[in-house]
């Protein structure tokens, strides 16, 4: 139960809906936030644009501003503004009031509890929005700040770890792209040889693998020896998986689609219906607008041992042939030119373009032979960092499962401060 010093507030005697607007003349230079860049139910940011690109009034906020995604808001879009920008005005801003702690404020306004109550008193059939007039008469027990600071403090050392998880990943992701870049499209290796020199980073037993010289070709220089392939030669399009009609199996939908780093966002059981299969180490590529352009591609590693998951039919599935390791087609899916490839293949009517799986057959890349000891090595190198990945993805997940655990039980009272503090320190 709550303690004594808990007293009953309003929800508009502890926040204040900041009604700033700024015409499009006058946002050049800041960052631009939209319902699409705050990931669902995540508490993050996925990204951020630019507001040179706004042509509407929008609504202005401050680096610590409360961003609520007022839009069918049973979406749970709610974050901290890392910076300084303009939004939506489909997003409520929102500052705490004297006395309230702001991480206490952003708690309590992403708890399902308040999720639920704006979603109950949200206006309008297909495009529900929640009514600030409602909200603002919500009465709660809220402690005195200390405390708040105290629930807060919890609640936060599990999104800290999970932010730090997600920088680690990026770096990672971006460490083995650039190892692919440098091996496969750039050929550094065989540049340096090429001139005389060491290649920089490289164990020798590695390094001889590597060609000393280019050859001419259609394309242009390739490392000798090396050949053009089309991309069937060296990699499975759209492999055929089993998987029963009507049995329970995980479902990856494109909202799950990561736009940036391998690992989708979530995924669910669903009886099996229409839609392409999948295994750990498949690539998926979604193949329609905007979600190309977008960069949606996963790397699954999501899976059981043996499992097949479905998904989207919006889906290309693609898999590395023989001593290719499978994070290679991830790697290559992932690069300027694959996406440029593919988005300049997309047919169709306008806003339902789509990339037919045939046209990914024209697309070449310049490899080794195909049992050459360089992909192991490369498998080797780069394995590892996607495995640390997985494992940082799965400690966020449990994390952000405890958090929302948690995060009623403290914001209303129901756990005390000593006991929450006992629960994260085992799990951190």
């Amino acid at each position: 139960m709550a303690s004594e010093c808990w007293t009953i507030k309003h929800f508009d005697q502890c926040a204040e809906l900041i009604r700033e607007t700024v015409h499009p003349s006058n946002v050049r230079g800041l960052s631009y936030v939209g319902l699409e860049h705050i990931a669902e139910g995540q508490l993050a940011l996925s990204g951020h644009g630019s507001a040179d690109q706004v042509t509407s009034i929008k609504s202005r906020f401050r680096k610590g501003d409360i961003l609520f995604g007022k839009l069918r808001p049973y979406f749970r879009k709610v974050v901290i503004a890392p910076f300084d920008g303009v939004c939506s005005t489909d997003i409520w801003v929102v500052r705490p009031r004297q006395g309230i702690d702001q991480r206490y404020l952003f708690y309590w306004m992403a708890s399902y509890e308040f999720i639920e109550e704006s979603t109950r008193a949200s206006e309008g059939t297909r495009m529900p929005r929640a009514q600030w007039e409602f909200i603002s008469r919500i009465e709660k027990r809220v402690p005195a700040m200390k405390e708040q600071q105290a629930i807060a403090c919890i609640l936060g050392a599990m999104d800290d770890k999970i932010e730090l998880n997600r920088r680690m990943n990026e770096t990672l992701e971006s460490m083995a792209k650039a190892l692919f870049k440098s091996w496969f499209v750039d050929f550094h290796p065989v540049r340096a040889k090429a001139a005389g020199q060491k290649p920089v980073g490289l164990a020798p037993h590695i390094a001889d693998l590597f060609p000393d010289a280019f050859e001419e070709s259609e394309l242009g220089e390739i490392p000798k020896g090396w050949k053009i392939c089309q991309l069937p030669e060296a990699v499975d399009i759209n492999p055929p998986r089993l998987l029963s009609r009507g049995a329970l199996a995980p479902y990856l939908d494109m909202a799950g689609m990561p736009t940036q780093g391998p690992s989708p966002e979530s995924w669910m059981m669903r009886e099996v219906g229409s839609g392409m299969k999948f295994i750990n180490g498949d690539t998926l590529v979604a193949r329609i607008t905007p979600c190309l352009e977008n960069g949606k591609t996963a790397y699954v590693d999501f899976l059981a041992d043996g499992e097949v998951g479905w998904g989207s039919t919006e889906y290309i599935v693609i898999r590395p042939k023989g001593k290719i390791p499978p994070v290679f087609a991830y790697l290559l899916a992932r690069t300027d030119e694959f996406r440029t490839f593919a988005i300049q293949q997309m047919t169709g009517s306008s806003g339902r373009q789509r990339v037919p799986a045939t046209a990914l057959e024209k697309y070449r890349i310049t490899i080794p032979s195909m049992d050459s000891p360089l992909f192991k090595h490369f498998g080797d190198l780069v394995s590892p960092m996607f495995d640390q990945m997985n494992a940082a993805v799965r400690q966020s997940r449990t994390l952000a499962a405890l958090r929302d655990t948690l995060l009623p039980k403290l914001i209303f009272g129901e756990l005390r401060v000593p006991d929450g503090e006992r629960t994260v320190r085992r799990c951190i």
